[in-house]
């Protein structure tokens, strides 16, 4: 019997025009996008649809976005009779994975993540920290090359572990310039500034964590009903205080998708859909296993087509 993982986005992953097919489309869909906008008290909707980018970029614009356009697709999805064996994100694509295990509530999601990105942002203001993703350098040779950097006093480190040869790195724009500028020169192929504001899964966003422990104890996070492979542990959890306990360090902690991808492959999943905007999941799990079967579901034709395709069994 097939087994099935929902994996779910990152920041990184918006555009402007995300979903705009969708709610046009869907009565549902809609609804859920006009409640998500009351819960926030502005026009989220209208920041994805129409823009501009710099504004749907920005980290407390970002976060809200993805994990709507991810909850939305996951309703649509479901509505099929489609259902997880796990779920996973990758970074804030964990807040979806939790609505998804019915952890959380969509308008708990929505709300808390808006609330993070605006503690992230205040822990490191837009513009002082970035992210790139260093390609072709192994984590061994990356960490040394980000320690000899933090050592002379501008901070990075290894922020996201997606897949063999690609690793992305976080810290002050400095830090992170001069990482890849000696990553380069240690062999790696290329090295790509991420369309993220700030320097996440950092050490830097250890003041935003603490601030982010007093709104988590504020909404209900109940057991999972599937297993969430953790970001932070590559194992899988179901218990509500251990989930409370994750989000938190997860925020200055490496996110370990190579090795969450692994160990779903272990547990006999088979099949990896991935929900909400873009398909850069599907990419780093095809790297991980070339023989998984992966689907990208983020409009109404994707959707479709997936659906299709589990229903004809391939």
């Amino acid at each position: 019997m097939s087994k099935i993982a929902f994996v779910f986005p990152g920041q990184g992953s918006q555009a402007v025009g995300m979903l705009k097919d969708v709610y046009a489309a869907s009565e549902d869909a809609k609804k859920m996008i006009d409640e998500g906008n009351e819960a926030l008290g502005f026009s989220l909707s209208n920041l994805m649809f129409e823009g501009p980018a710099e504004d749907l970029t920005l980290t407390y614009h970002a976060q809200p976005a993805l994990l709507t356009a991810s909850a939305v697709l996951l309703n649509e999805l479901t509505k099929e009779g489609i259902k997880p064996d796990y779920v996973a994100g990758h970074s804030l694509g964990e807040y979806s994975a939790l609505v998804a295990a019915g952890s959380i509530s969509y308008i708990d999601g929505v709300k808390t993540v808006h609330t993070r990105g605006q503690l992230m942002n205040k822990a490191v203001p837009a513009g002082e920290g970035t992210m790139a993703a260093v390609l072709g350098l192994d984590a061994e040779e990356l960490e040394k090359v980000t320690a000899e950097i933090s050592e002379n006093g501008d901070v990075v480190q290894l922020a996201n572990i997606n897949c063999p040869g690609q690793i992305v790195i976080s810290g002050t724009v400095a830090g992170v310039e001069k990482a890849g500028a000696l990553a380069k020169e240690r062999g790696a192929k290329r090295v790509l500034p991420l369309n993220v504001s700030g320097p996440f899964h950092s050490a830097l966003m250890k003041p935003a964590a603490e601030e982010f422990q007093n709104v988590l104890a504020n909404i209900t996070i109940s057991n999972a009903s599937v297993p969430i492979v953790a970001n932070v542990t590559a194992e899988p959890m179901t218990e509500a205080k251990e989930i409370s306990e994750r989000l938190v360090e997860q925020l200055y902690s490496p996110v370990r998708f190579h090795e969450s991808v692994e160990r779903m492959l272990n547990d006999g999943v088979d099949t990896f859909i991935e929900i909400g905007a873009g398909k850069v999941l599907s990419g780093l799990v095809k790297k991980v296993n070339r023989r998984a079967t992966v689907h990208a579901v983020y409009d109404m034709e994707s959707l479709q087509k997936t659906v299709q395709s589990l229903k004809d069994g391939e």
